[in-house]
């Protein structure tokens, strides 16, 4: 079976192809590399031993879409992960977020709505939920106004495909994620930002190394036991293996609607000065950092439930905090080395 991958060469999209491709399917991957490089096929291929089918394309081109499906008609579903996905960014550059992440969104249920096997996996967030009034998560808590223009472009998003799945064959299934951090076991693939990292591991992992003077920390004076915000963090791997189980079950014609959703995470949550403490843990080393002013758009806490997920999906996390970011060092020093 064919698998259209969007944002493919990227960190979750990546590791996602690298679980397609274990499990016997093959890949298309679409990436405009404005945050990836080619090299990622290298990791992939070491991995497994074959390289994805790879186009490099920007889904804003509407044309380059449409030609893209023409020529790839015979595919039996997309996982779409082309997004930019920056909260702090998002808040200062809101007219990207949008276009990248809706117009692309739009062009390619445009295109799949035509095909035989219209079966899609949205990459969403637990950002839809803004700050949650009840922890842990559920799926069903009440989706409260975006705290950012990322927030809100995947609250969009969904809506945009809730509405199609009701006059087209589309089945979708939105995969809430909280936040993934982490590497490959091998160190062939991991996140790797270009420009300064809007993510807090691999800000963590550049600073150890000594590309960064020091990791500021955004606010400690949160309602949390020790005053910096807490989120989930999943291994990007345990995610990854999601999308696969997640894709199965809409081509085995297993799910009970049009659109199923899911929140994918670990249950439990963890503060900016955990995750450091952690670090510090597995790699023996001393993190320098400092306390600023909190980030427009930040939340106090968000972890998830995932009995859901863990039951219906009969999927479940499972790799600790300590091995994510002991994965995540791995990567950072073979890729400086």
């Amino acid at each position: 079976m064919k698998i259209v991958v969007t944002g493919g060469l990227g960190f979750i999209g990546s590791h996602t192809v690298v679980e397609l491709q274990n499990e016997g399917f093959e890949v298309v991957a679409i990436d405009n590399l404005s945050n990836s490089t080619e090299k990622v096929l290298d990791g992939i291929f070491n991995i497994t031993g074959k390289k994805p089918i790879f186009e490099k394309m920007d889904l804003r081109d509407k044309t380059s879409v449409q030609n893209f499906f023409k020529k790839h008609n015979d595919v039996d579903g997309v996982i779409h992960f082309a997004a930019s996905k920056a909260v702090g960014e998002s808040v200062e550059n809101p007219l990207l977020y949008y276009e990248n992440n809706i117009s692309a969104l739009v062009y390619v249920l445009q295109e799949l709505k035509e095909l035989k096997n219209p079966n899609f996996i949205f990459s969403s967030s637990c950002t839809v939920y803004g700050q949650a009034e009840i922890m842990p998560i559920t799926e069903n808590a009440s989706i409260q106004p975006a705290m950012s223009p990322y927030g809100n472009t995947k609250q969009i998003g969904e809506e945009i495909i809730k509405d199609v799945a009701k006059v087209t064959a589309i089945n979708s299934i939105l995969l809430r994620y909280f936040n993934p951090i982490g590497a490959h076991p091998t160190a062939e693939i991991g996140e790797l930002p270009i420009g300064v990292p809007q993510n807090l591991v691999p800000f963590i992992t550049q600073t150890a190394y000594g590309l960064r003077k020091e990791l500021a920390v955004y606010g400690n004076d949160y309602p949390t036991p020790d005053g910096t915000a807490v989120r989930d963090y999943i291994h990007v791997v345990d995610l990854a293996k999601a999308h696969v189980i997640a894709l199965k079950r809409l081509l085995d014609k297993k799910n009970m609607e049009k659109v199923e959703t899911f929140n994918l995470g670990t249950g439990t949550g963890s503060s900016v000065l955990e995750v450091i403490q952690s670090f510090e843990k597995v790699s023996g080393k001393k993190l320098p950092y400092k306390i600023v002013d909190r980030r427009e758009g930040d939340i106090t806490s968000a972890y998830a439930n995932t009995e859901k997920a863990n039951t219906v999906l009969g999927w479940k996390a499972l790799s600790t905090l300590d091995e994510a970011i002991a994965s995540a060092w791995k990567w950072e020093v073979k890729v400086r080395s």
